[in-house]
């Protein structure tokens, strides 16, 4: 077996990537630097607006840094944020086909901080040509997603790919794509890199496929396998498929987890996060370095006053998972004043069950803690809550943002009837 996956003959350093060790993530923190704009493949579940200061998923940020600004934000970060161990291109684009942007900032950053661990996610396509200028670099951790080994399920997941100067469609592009990742794969790990696979778990496309694809990956070394839920982006092609239920990914991880180590503990962060796994500090730097306005605009059509919950773990952002509330802040809003009203405690769908409680009784009393409100606003909330809620006509709104910006975030999608 070769160093990339034994974490203590790769120096320790897997163990301080969050990404890469469970146990890191409550104790190493990270920082991604969104220096790679462009992509030279599309995704149907991804969607180009990037500049999306009020989501928390892959592939969104509020801002695109020069490989300079980036050096400057890692150090303002540095010196703010206790146990920033890893130093991350995750996009918003590709950061091979971004590669000099790629490459000026990590030298820029190793002449910094020449201890931090540098990470970057791909998709794998010019992955056999920048593998060894990687090491290079000193990159020793890289994350591959890889969402099939079939053209014929890889053209429904994805539109075209751009490669060498050509455009290639349907099953031709994706058989380009599956054939560089995994000559990619197998030139990093023999080189000594820790290799994380990512796989989008989209039902009915590849959920029946995934099993191989772990077997396949093992067999190239990879450290481990991370399986997403599919987040659908509005404006993606795939955006009227359901998110995957994370009972259901668990479930996949579960079954794949006897040929290789599984990551659970996955936050799926934008291309700007900050901080600790789960605990992105993100909104904390942005205003030093984008100057964008982010009020939603006022008015007399906005006089009706709305009751909205909140779910929050500061007080101060929206930056928690509809699931993991224990406490839900309730605001009256219009539009131009906000009112704390009160906090109505509850049981936590994921503690509620760890804890044996029975599971639909929990999912009700969440609901019915919040069922005289208009919306309820958190940073994710899944397919199956949002249908609970709309029963009662309570509107699901995600938004990663201070709780005051989301507010009139939420009150201007519940006036134009945008709020589901």
């Amino acid at each position: 077996m070769n160093c990339a996956c034994n974490p203590v003959q790769n120096g320790n350093r897997t163990l301080q990537h969050p990404c890469f060790s469970s146990e890191a993530k409550h104790k190493y923190a990270r920082i991604h630097l969104p220096v790679a704009p462009r992509c030279n493949i599309s995704c149907n579940y991804c969607s180009r607006k990037f500049d999306c200061l009020h989501e928390s998923r892959p592939g969104v940020t509020s801002e695109i840094l020069s490989p300079e600004a980036a050096r400057e934000k890692y150090d303002f970060v540095k010196d703010r944020v206790e146990n920033l161990s890893v130093a991350g291109i995750a996009g918003p684009g590709e950061a091979l086909a971004n590669w000099d942007e790629t490459r000026l900032t990590i030298e820029a950053i190793k002449k910094s901080d020449p201890q931090v661990i540098f990470c970057l996610s791909t998709n794998g396509l010019t992955l056999p040509h920048y593998a060894g200028k990687l090491v290079e670099l000193g990159v020793r951790h890289v994350t591959v997603t890889v969402n099939c080994l079939e053209p014929e399920i890889g053209k429904r997941i994805y539109r075209y790919v751009d490669y060498q100067g050509r455009r290639y469609q349907g099953a031709e592009g994706a058989a380009i794509l599956i054939g560089n990742q995994l000559a990619g794969i197998e030139r990093l790990t023999g080189l000594g890199v820790a290799v994380k696979v990512n796989i989008v778990m989209i039902k009915g496309i590849n959920d029946g496929h995934i099993p191989e694809i772990v077997k396949k990956v093992k067999e190239l070394d990879v450290f481990m396998t991370n399986i997403m839920p599919l987040i659908p982006a509005k404006g993606s092609a795939l955006e009227y498929l359901p998110q995957t239920p994370m009972k259901e990914v668990n479930k996949m991880r579960n079954i794949c987890r006897d040929d290789l180590q599984q990551m659970y503990h996955c936050a799926q962060c934008r291309a700007d996060a900050v901080g600790l796994l789960g605990e992105d500090r993100a909104l904390e730097f942005s205003g030093l370095w984008s100057k964008q306005e982010i009020l939603p605009k006022t008015g007399e059509q906005y006089r009706k006053q709305f009751k909205i919950a909140v779910a929050s773990k500061t007080g101060r952002l929206i930056d928690q998972h509809f699931g993991h509330a224990t406490e839900f802040a309730i605001y009256h809003v219009d539009g131009e004043a906000i009112s704390l009203v009160e906090k109505r405690q509850i049981i936590s769908y994921c503690k509620g069950i760890e804890e044996g409680e029975n599971s639909e009784r929990v999912k009700e009393n969440t609901i019915g803690a919040i069922k005289d409100c208009h919306a309820v606003l958190s940073l994710r909330i899944g397919y199956h809550a949002k249908k609970r809620l709309s029963k009662h006509n309570v509107a699901s709104i995600e938004c990663y943002d201070t709780i005051e910006n989301g507010l009139k975030y939420a009150v201007e999608k519940l006036v134009n009837k945008e709020a589901i």
